[in-house]
């Protein structure tokens, strides 16, 4: 699919202070790590594999077509980083990962038989709702 290694030499990392409480440790300490990466001038991948990826992670891109994703889930950078490596190719191979054609099916005689019954029960419901006519 891609090579891990050659990607990963296209991410920029940053250290930043993680938000909420936390105390001494976490005032002092930038736990949170924040992972950059460019679409645009990524050379891991095809042109066709880049408009995959456009489309598939337009949700997920800034203005700049980067790839912004973080971690702080742990007190360790070193997880944080773990963590926010493997949501990243997560990510990638899920968008590049092509889906199945769908296959055009008819309903079947019994389903068709059984949604015409239901029709009836509730078509005689309604009309013993009416007044009767006098």
């Amino acid at each position: 699919m891609f090579n891990r290694n050659h990607v990963l030499k296209e991410v920029n990392f940053k250290a930043v202070l993680s938000s909420g409480p936390g105390g001494q440790h976490a005032n002092k300490t930038s736990t949170k790590v924040v992972l950059n990466w460019s679409l645009i001038n990524s050379e891991c991948f095809s042109e066709e594999q880049k408009e995959r990826l456009l489309f598939k992670l337009q949700n997920r891109l800034t203005k700049n077509n980067v790839l912004q994703l973080s971690a702080d889930h742990t007190r360790s950078q070193h997880k944080n980083k773990e963590i926010v490596i493997g949501r990243f190719f997560n990510a990638l191979e899920e968008a590049l990962r092509s889906s199945k054609p769908r296959k055009k099916t008819k309903p079947s005689k019994a389903a068709k038989l059984k949604r015409l019954k239901n029709k009836k029960i509730q078509s005689d419901k309604k009309t013993n709702r009416k007044s009767p006519l006098l």
